[in-house]
């Protein structure tokens, strides 16, 4: 990054903000309840580099009660579906500093608040439009929301695969039952077919990582099923089989209180004894991106041979060329909300 810094650049620097119009210091937008806010309508060609987010809202659970959409090029379907606080990292509906190359969050007492700027550095082109909203799914109005989005105007069309944020959540995983006679280093899972999906997607791309967010119901430690990555069709053993949860994060011996530029942890249970409670954890395939022609499935198993009935929710994160395949339809609200504690 730092090597290019040098060159000359061709293309103009802009910028859409909530700043306040009228010359004042209200530098932000409400959002009523229940109602949609488009934050940018931007028309041309560019590649947006860089959103920041800050919002003020009393319904405590706004993380994930407000979706962020995105869409490329006057698309019907978004590329982008997610909870806010999910998108930029961190699940359960919480807060968390920590620092990745692609997205941060930054926190400090206001943590106790439930408040966070939020970063997202990840590129997104656009060949004709881009257009980003809010939907505001909380009983209340978001009372203050306020934002960047950083882009580039270029002139010409650029080939370039568009991004895509997709959130998913089964509440909870289905545990596999198997005979108690059975010693768990003996049980199996040789197809795969129970895994909790991070992701199916169809066409040309490549995929570029993801956060797990993971509620403990179980008891006792949480990381010991395999992550396995299945490309254009390919059946059981795939070519990209881990050997565990905390690996695949990039972290042995369980997942450490360490945010790293490509895996880490962003939410960690500070309470913990026995790795109960809530976690979230991200991996990004930025030096490693994972390449499909036709089709990409990324599963992980849910304790080992999914012998384990947690809350997962996590976000893909990936680029393809479009049109993508319809995203399953978003949970609703209530089935969106965080266990309790």
């Amino acid at each position: 990054m730092l090597k290019d810094l040098m060159n000359f650049k061709d293309f103009k620097a802009r910028r859409v903000s909530s700043y306040d119009r009228t010359g004042g210091n209200r530098d932000c937008i409400s959002i009523p309840a229940r109602s949609t806010a488009v934050l940018a309508n931007i028309k041309g060609i560019g590649v947006i580099r860089h959103i920041w987010f800050t919002i003020s809202c009393e319904d405590k659970f706004y993380l994930r009660k407000l979706i962020l959409r995105m869409y490329w090029d006057k698309e019907k379907n978004p590329s982008v579906e997610v909870p806010v606080g999910d998108f930029f990292g961190v699940g359960h509906s919480k807060v968390s500093a920590y620092q990745s190359l692609p997205l941060n969050m930054t926190t400090n007492e206001e943590e106790k608040r439930n408040r966070s700027a939020m970063n997202c550095y990840f590129p997104m082109p656009f060949s004709r439009n881009a257009r980003i909203e809010i939907i505001n799914g909380c009983e209340v109005a978001v009372g203050s929301f306020y934002y960047y989005i950083d882009y580039e105007e270029h002139q010409k069309v650029q080939n370039a695969a568009k991004f895509h944020a997709q959130w998913r959540r089964e509440n909870p995983c289905k545990a596999v039952k198997f005979d108690k006679r059975i010693p768990e280093v003996k049980q199996s899972n040789l197809t795969g077919k129970e895994n909790y999906i991070i992701l199916e997607a169809e066409g040309k791309g490549h995929y570029v990582g993801c956060n797990l967010s993971i509620h403990n119901l179980s008891t006792s430690w949480w990381g010991e099923g395999d992550d396995m990555i299945f490309v254009d069709g390919e059946k059981w053993p795939p070519s990209l089989h881990g050997t565990g949860t905390e690996d695949y994060f990039c972290n042995a011996w369980g997942m450490q209180k360490r945010a790293y530029l490509f895996a880490g942890t962003s939410l960690f249970n500070k309470k913990h004894k026995h790795w109960e409670g809530k976690w979230t954890v991200y991996r990004f395939h930025i030096e490693e991106p994972i390449p499909f022609k036709r089709s990409i499935k990324v599963t992980i198993e849910h304790g080992h041979a999914n012998n384990r009935a947690d809350d997962y929710s996590s976000v893909a994160y990936w680029y393809q060329k479009e049109p993508h395949k319809k995203f399953p339809k978003i949970l609703p609200v209530k089935e969106r909300l965080p266990r309790k504690d």
